[in-house]
């Protein structure tokens, strides 16, 4: 199950129990929307409470970014597992967009809003 909020040049998505294609495929229609009206935004992911991910999602994954090299400013990914950041780090190789891993949401914000211009409060 996902939870999404889209707020102006960003994406915000946290992912509870197992992150489905379907899951997926709601992220991407929101992320597709919001790039087409407000050209290249940030995403946050968090990721904290993922129990697991289909392989369906892993290559969905490969496909979207690989589709959206140029389309992304920011990426936070807040994350506990090594698995999960390891596996970020290779998704990294198919976007342009820089992107850290977080263990704590108000660093991720932070650092999302510094790019933005934005008060961090």
């Amino acid at each position: 199950m996902i939870v999404i909020e889209h707020q102006p040049k960003r994406v915000e998505v946290t992912v509870y129990a197992e992150f489905t294609l379907a899951d997926y495929q709601e992220f991407e229609s929101v992320a597709n929307d919001a790039i087409q009206f407000e050209g290249p935004v940030d995403l946050l992911f968090d990721l904290r409470e993922m129990a697991d991910f289909t392989l369906d999602v892993a290559w969905e994954d490969i496909v979207f970014a690989r589709a959206h090299a140029n389309d992304f400013n920011r990426i936070a990914v807040l994350t506990h597992s090594q698995w999960v950041a390891w596996s970020a780090w290779l998704a990294q190789m198919f976007v342009r967009a820089e992107m850290r891993i977080f263990d704590e949401e108000p660093e991720a914000r932070a650092w999302l809003a510094e790019a933005a211009g934005e008060d961090p409060a």
